[in-house]
């Protein structure tokens, strides 16, 4: 049994720096680019006898809006509502400060709805993208999400992530009535959705690289215990259980591996389980604290805080070799590092005399900016496209989760009203 002093270290060593945040999530941007691109999304055509339950053209500029990188015309400074090329006077669009708008028609079919868009260059006149997206039954936000992250691609050559999710855990009452739960949202926090609901706490969630997995810790039998949960099917299993600690999975490229801590030889150390044979391989070795593991998105290192110079710092291991290498020097205190998909930049919790900062390393030049003014942040996550830092922190002295751009220059929050919420994570690309 694992008593309520093993459960606060536990706590510790998922995170060297830990408090909780409220959760039910909804975006507000607070910051953004200082030259944003002006955009019209137009109501979109509905030919159905029936109002549809959701405003796909209203979800679709939200999404914009909450990048913090477009000013959206707001619908009543609207001068007409087209819904072909036809109906477009381009010189009205192009004096009301427009750089490009969104134009498009739904219609009701046996399956759900098709949906028909266009978008155009008002300075040129031109059409630079056009997509008829048949539903066959998804979710009319579905559509919405994928509609915006095609408009942001075109427009700012990035992978929009719109259409992705946020695993979170929250927690509701206090004492023995505490009721945890894991969570998932979408990525504008809206269709939360429970994936596992217990009286006992649940740490560190981790998606698959292919989405269609979560690993996380539960105390559910009084001791940590890692398990895997199955999005498609709702299975659920739990791996290998050692004594003492079980805590931080990580996955693999692959999702055959978990990387985890364990202390089951006496003190918190990082391995690597192998899921299809059951083999575990111990990476460190040292009588500091290993914690925190991330895989390099080559999967030939793992990265890991440890405190063996005296304060938290974050580590590179090789694999192969096992050579070791430190990565972070500035400042006394560096943590739960985390990598964007092409390797270079490095996000982590820093602290300096202000307080704990989300701040990013640039690992070609060397380079650390911190990226918040906040001084109580924590539990960095990165979306997919690399573009924006989600965590946790403090503002007029309740909990939110909040994030921004890996330059700085965009920062939400997300008040929620419901719980308390920690360690968010953010999916991969799901589509």
């Amino acid at each position: 049994m694992v008593n309520c002093n093993m459960k606060r270290i536990f706590l510790m060593l998922c995170v060297f720096l830990s408090f909780s945040v409220k959760a039910e999530l909804l975006v507000e941007i607070t910051e953004g680019v200082d030259e944003p691109t002006h955009i019209a999304v137009v109501p979109f055509g509905w030919d159905g006898d029936n109002a549809l339950q959701e405003d796909i053209s209203a979800i679709v500029a939200n999404d914009l809006r909450r990048s913090g990188m477009f000013k959206l015309m707001a619908e009543e400074n609207m001068l007409s509502s087209p819904e072909s090329e036809s109906q477009i006077f381009f010189r009205d669009w192009r004096i009301s400060g427009n750089d490009y708008m969104l134009i498009g028609t739904m219609a009701p079919t046996s399956n759900g709805v098709t949906a028909t868009v266009e978008l155009f260059d008002i300075l040129t006149e031109k059409k630079i993208w056009s997509q008829t997206i048949d539903s066959e039954g998804s979710d009319l936000r579905d559509i919405a999400h994928y509609i915006a992250d095609e408009v942001f691609q075109k427009i700012t050559g990035i992978r929009g992530a719109f259409a992705t999710k946020v695993v979170y855990v929250t927690v509701q009452g206090r004492g023995p009535n505490r009721k945890f739960r894991l969570q998932m949202a979408d990525s504008d926090g809206a269709r939360p959705k429970t994936i596992l609901a217990s009286n006992e706490p649940i740490l560190s969630p981790t998606w698959s690289r292919d989405g269609q997995k979560l690993a996380y810790v539960s105390f559910e039998t009084n001791r940590p215990a890692i398990y895997i949960q199955h999005l498609a099917t709702g299975k659920r299993q739990k791996i290998q259980t050692f004594k003492g600690i079980n805590g931080a999975p990580a996955w693999d490229p692959t999702g055959n591996k978990l990387a985890l801590v364990l202390s089951k030889d006496g003190n918190p150390e990082i391995y690597v389980l192998d899921l299809l044979s059951g083999t575990l391989d111990r990476l460190t070795r040292h009588y500091g604290i290993d914690t925190e593991p991330t895989w390099a998105p080559d999967g030939r290192s793992i990265l890991f805080t440890s405190d063996r110079a005296g304060r938290p710092q974050i580590y590179r291991i090789d694999l192969a070799s096992r050579a070791l290498k430190r990565l972070t020097y500035k400042g006394s205190y560096n943590s739960r590092g985390r990598l964007t998909q092409d390797g270079r930049f490095l996000t982590m919790v820093h602290q300096d005399s202000s307080g704990y900062h989300i701040a990013v390393q640039d690992l070609e030049s060397g380079r650390l900016d911190i990226l918040t003014n906040s001084k109580d942040d924590e539990s960095p996550t990165i979306a997919p496209n690399g573009v924006v830092v989600m965590y946790a922190t403090k503002s007029g002295g309740k909990g939110v989760l909040a994030g921004v751009s890996l330059d700085g220059k965009i920062k939400f929050t997300m008040p929620s009203s419901l719980g308390e919420v920690r360690e968010p994570a953010w999916s991969p690309f799901l589509n």
